[in-house]
């Protein structure tokens, strides 16, 4: 009997108050899916800090503002092929900003979308990746993480 083993995926990022960059912007977009109104600005900031904790509070969760595992895994929201919206926004610019994924960055998880994140799951298939074209937690995470050169 053979068993394939996987390497490990990246672990979620800590996002904290005072980043910028990447994963700043997939938070706002994530946080904004949940019924926040936040700039995508990518810069860490008192709203951005106010709109995590109100999360957490809201997924029962320890409210310090730090966006860590626990916190990832309850505002990721899986979004596939027919889905709209600000989740879809948050894993397009994933996506846009690596090289080689050819995605418009409009909230709407079209075939061309839906090509990308087969893609990217694709370049991950040493990770155990199913490549499904569907954006869940382990898609999301490798792609917040900054897995497959960002």
């Amino acid at each position: 009997m053979s068993v394939t083993t996987h390497k490990a995926l990246d672990p979620w990022p800590i996002v904290k108050s005072g980043a910028r960059f990447h994963p700043v912007a997939s938070v706002q977009h994530l946080l904004n899916e949940h019924g926040h109104d936040l700039e995508v600005d990518a810069s860490f900031g008192p709203l951005t800090e106010a709109a995590v904790r109100a999360a957490q509070r809201d997924f029962g969760l320890e409210a310090d503002g730090v966006v860590g595992p626990l916190t990832w895994q309850a505002i990721v929201v899986t979004v596939r092929h027919g889905s709209r919206g600000h989740a879809v926004r948050g894993a397009q610019q994933e996506l846009d900003t690596r090289d080689g994924f050819d995605v418009v960055v409009d909230g709407v998880f079209g075939p061309r979308t839906e090509r990308a994140v087969r893609a990217f799951q694709s370049a991950l298939s040493a990770f155990g990746v199913e490549v499904d074209g569907i954006a869940g937690p382990v898609t999301w995470r490798a792609m917040v993480s900054g897995m497959v050169s960002h």
